[in-house]
């Protein structure tokens, strides 16, 4: 009966404390949120017109083996045909809106092939959105890859 009233109550904590928070969301964290999926979407299907409009134009990528990117470089590493993605998910995120900035903080998972070599990376992620005129756009990307214990 104690094992049933235990798997009982952390069903409970599982299901209704995520639906809590996201209740709690602003409708901007929300809509920052929205953005990161669709950059996921855009990732899986190179589409670079997609990212072009989530991107400032001064935007920073920081990649898992610490280089740095501009913006441009960015979106042609996307276009490469060496670059090939079958999925790009973001398996947990928290947003943090701060007036006109957002910092999501998250796990990302990316399966694809790159110049021939299958891969699978977990990396654990942070981006910087900042509002400008009316529209939210990520100015720096950085992740770093998680490894394997």
């Amino acid at each position: 009966m104690r094992k049933i009233i235990s798997a009982v109550v952390i069903l409970l904590f599982t299901g209704v404390l995520p639906a809590a928070q996201q209740q709690n969301m602003s409708d901007e964290g929300r809509r920052v949120l929205a953005l990161e999926k669709a950059w996921n979407l855009a990732l899986e299907e190179k589409n670079t017109k997609a990212l072009d409009m989530l991107l400032a134009n001064t935007m920073v990528s920081v990649d898992i083996d610490g280089s740095i990117s501009s913006r441009n470089e960015f979106l042609a590493s996307i276009k490469s045909s060496d670059y090939q993605p079958s999925q790009a998910v973001t398996e947990q995120s928290t947003v943090q809106v701060y007036g006109d900035a957002a910092v999501v903080v998250g796990i990302f998972r990316v399966k694809g092939t790159e110049k021939g070599k299958p891969y699978t990376h977990r990396e654990r992620f942070v981006d910087t959105w900042i509002k400008m005129n009316g529209t939210w756009q990520c100015v720096v990307t950085t992740s770093t890859l998680i490894t394997a214990k």
